[in-house]
């Protein structure tokens, strides 16, 4: 049974398809076993793969265009897509059913700075008229950091991955009023990816289709049943947010359709970071973006 290296840049149970094909029992239906890592503080979970000590990793197409922008081919490519929408929450101190993301102009907003967490939470503000260089805020890594911040009593607003803001309200210490996703719309946030090479193995071709399977029963399951088959990754949550968390991307249609990256999502993504001008051109979907192996 051959064993794969599976990487995350973060982690959280916005990747329950990926964390769910060894969670789930997925990869063995196909002889396949597999070990779970997230990257190193200052790693790359793309460069991870591309050097070979992993053979997938989660990333986003944005992670190819770097190399593409300095006149290098793109060292792995993106064979299926994880997220179609963007994963993060808006959480308040106090429950608020009047919500407005001007409202994130009223206080301190912690959130998560840089790269493409701050691109997209950037444009979702655009979209709903309010320019996040006018915020008061204080920057975070996020994950377990900012929750320490957070319940240090530092910021008014929090922004994160489900299942953190979900677990917040679990403790009582917050109230999720808003989804990031909603507001930037459909957009290939997160895929998987490997080595161009491997992608012509049998073995990518049997995680394909194992990665498949999980996805579409992370997508249609009981979030309850998720959240069991994947509790023992986070030990420092309760399943009954990791299942909250599970139900709203449900909803959301984060992990709907076919497992292949759509170019129009591919397109929306570039949309993003042209908007804060994080790209230096409008790479070619084909240059970065491969069929699901076997598929």
């Amino acid at each position: 049974m051959t064993n794969l290296k599976i990487m995350a840049s973060r982690h959280s149970a916005f990747y329950s398809p990926m964390i769910c094909t060894i969670a789930g029992g997925f990869l063995e239906k196909e002889g396949l076993s597999g070990e779970y890592f997230v990257v190193p503080n200052g790693g790359s979970s793309g460069m991870e793969v591309a050097e070979g000590r992993m053979d997938v990793a989660q990333a986003a197409v944005s992670a190819s265009w770097g190399p593409l922008d300095n006149g290098s081919k793109a060292p792995f490519a993106h064979f299926a897509q994880i997220n179609r929408y963007d994963g993060f929450f808006l959480a308040a101190r106090e429950a608020d059913s009047d919500f407005s993301w001007s409202k994130l102009l009223t206080g301190k907003f912690l959130h998560v700075h840089g790269g493409q967490p701050e691109a997209m939470l950037r444009y979702g503000a655009h979209k709903m008229g309010v320019d996040l260089a006018d915020v008061d805020d204080i920057d975070s890594p996020g994950g377990d950091e900012m929750m320490s911040q957070w319940r240090n009593g530092e910021g008014d607003y929090f922004h994160e991955q489900g299942a953190f803001p979900q677990q917040l309200e679990h403790d009582g210490q917050g109230h999720i009023v808003a989804s990031v996703g909603e507001a930037v719309g459909p957009v290939a946030f997160s895929s998987l990816v490997g080595r161009w090479d491997w992608l012509e193995s049998d073995d990518a071709k049997r995680f394909a289709a194992a990665y498949k399977a999980s996805r579409e029963w992370v997508n249609t399951a009981d979030p309850a049943e998720v959240a069991k088959a994947e509790a023992s990754f986070f030990p420092d949550m309760a399943e009954s947010a990791i299942a909250s968390a599970v139900d709203a991307y449900q909803k959301l249609g984060t992990w709907s359709g076919g497992i292949a990256v759509e170019p129009a999502l591919y397109e929306a993504a570039l949309d993003v970071f042209q908007h804060s001008n994080m790209v230096g051109a409008r790479h070619s979907y084909d240059d970065v973006v491969v069929p699901p192996p076997g598929m």
